[in-house]
């Protein structure tokens, strides 16, 4: 299964998260993204979306093609984003900085034995899978978290939709 050419460069991009005390607008969780610029133009958005029952699931497994094609949408936890809107998935539009850098974050309850996956969608309409980040988050509690470092996004070969309804 290989992938394109021009995603090659996505096995150098890295995430990482970070996990602070939720803030007065109710931030549990802090994303910030680090990405290669060579692979900014192709991605449109990240989407995140997390699991219960982390441990039990199989990181390998749900990078191979979109997370909403393995899972039940009931399987989904429900994430409220910076804005207050909540979801079973949260999409970020891509807007990395020059130094390939993106922030964002997301309210997840308080709770243990997560799997945080990370989206990189492509621009196109519909958009297609460019990879996958998955994570274990052991948990997260109601006062301060421990920084999470996210494994690099993992190339997908996968022609699908990763689109995951709200």
């Amino acid at each position: 299964m290989s992938p394109r050419p021009f995603l090659s460069l996505l096995l150098g991009a890295t995430l990482a998260l970070g996990c602070g005390a939720p803030s007065e607008a109710g931030t549990g969780l802090g994303l910030e993204l680090r990405m290669s610029q060579a692979v900014a133009s192709e991605v449109g958005a990240f989407q995140v979306v997390v699991l219960r029952d982390g441990r039990e699931r199989r990181c390998a497994e749900l990078q191979r093609a979109c997370v909403q094609q393995q899972v039940k949408s009931e399987e989904l936890v429900v994430l409220q984003g910076p804005n207050g809107k909540k979801g079973r998935a949260l999409r970020f539009p891509a807007a990395l900085s020059e130094g390939g850098t993106q922030q964002m974050s997301a309210d997840i309850p308080v709770g243990r034995d997560y799997v945080v996956i990370i989206e990189a969608l492509s621009r196109t309409n519909p958009p297609r899978l460019l990879g996958s980040s998955c994570n274990y988050l052991d948990s997260v509690s109601a006062t301060r978290n421990e920084p999470l470092i996210a494994a690099p996004i993992t190339l997908t070969a996968v022609e699908c939709d990763p689109t995951i309804a709200p």
